[in-house]
């Protein structure tokens, strides 16, 4: 896809210096008795102090660097901007994670105009890699194309998956999983969505489903994974979204997203 007018350069360049700085500072600033600030949907999911001025720091880069734009932010950053391009942001996607030292966590930032993801980039600190993509222009692992990993068949599938932190989710989510683990290689489950759909980009996970994601869980991720070769969705028919998110190489796909819908992976 052209880009003649050298936007999605422009905001491929903003999102890439807004992820390092943030990645830095959080790998760099994280303090030895990292304290919880707040809380979201239950007692263990949790905002840490890093959290929230990771955002500060990216908000206010882009504001700086591209003022007319909105922004949609995990931790309370909205507003609506005039130019049509809108920012989704997760200022530490694997939060717990970070909070435990455990190294699978990101920055992740997407550029979206007019509904459309037109940008994405997935930064992991402790991994050393940085994951782009661009519509239309293909995904990266640092400089390197990223490309899905041929499909197997289900039962030789590696698939990664995650869980939300209110119990009565957590319950049916692990009934969900009960009934997948027999038909599948394995299940694997590293706490990042943002990294887990970029493993499916990269072919170190067959696939990934999560019920329970955000906007700014999945926006850059899908745009990595979508380009690396991969079909996103959720229920057959539908985009991902809250209620079921898959990713998975095209011979796969529907064999997977078939399934959970027959598991009951898009309800509690």
């Amino acid at each position: 896809m052209t880009d003649p007018t050298g936007l999605k350069a422009e905001l491929l360049a903003v999102a890439l210096e807004a992820a390092h700085r943030a990645g830095t500072f959080l790998r760099d600033g994280r303090p030895d008795d990292l304290g919880v600030a707040a809380t979201k949907s239950s007692a263990v999911d949790v905002v840490t102090e890093m959290d929230i001025a990771s955002e500060k720091l990216i908000t206010d880069f882009l504001a700086e660097r591209r003022s007319a734009d909105g922004v949609l932010g995990e931790e309370g950053a909205s507003s609506e901007g005039t130019s049509g391009v809108q920012w989704v942001v997760d200022p530490i996607d694997g939060t717990v994670n970070y909070l435990y030292g455990r190294p699978d966590w990101s920055v992740s930032i997407a550029a979206r105009k007019d509904g459309e993801t037109l940008v994405g980039v997935v930064h992991a600190p402790m991994r050393g890699e940085t994951y782009r993509a661009v519509l239309g222009e293909g995904a990266y692992v640092n400089d390197v194309p990223a490309r899905v990993r041929p499909a197997p068949s289900l039962d030789q599938a590696l698939v990664g998956t995650g869980f939300g932190y209110v119990a009565a989710r957590r319950a049916q989510q692990a009934e969900v999983a009960r009934h997948l683990i027999p038909r599948v290689r394995d299940i694997r489950r590293a706490g990042s969505a943002a990294i887990d759909l970029c493993d499916v980009a990269v072919g170190r996970l067959d696939a990934y489903y999560e019920r329970g994601l955000n906007p700014w869980d999945f926006a850059a991720g899908d745009l990595v994974a979508r380009e690396a070769g991969a079909l996103t969705g959720g229920r057959p028919g539908e985009p991902l979204s809250s209620e079921l998110s898959i990713a998975a190489p095209p011979a796969l796909f529907e064999t997977l997203q078939g399934l959970l819908e027959d598991l009951g992976a898009w309800h509690d």
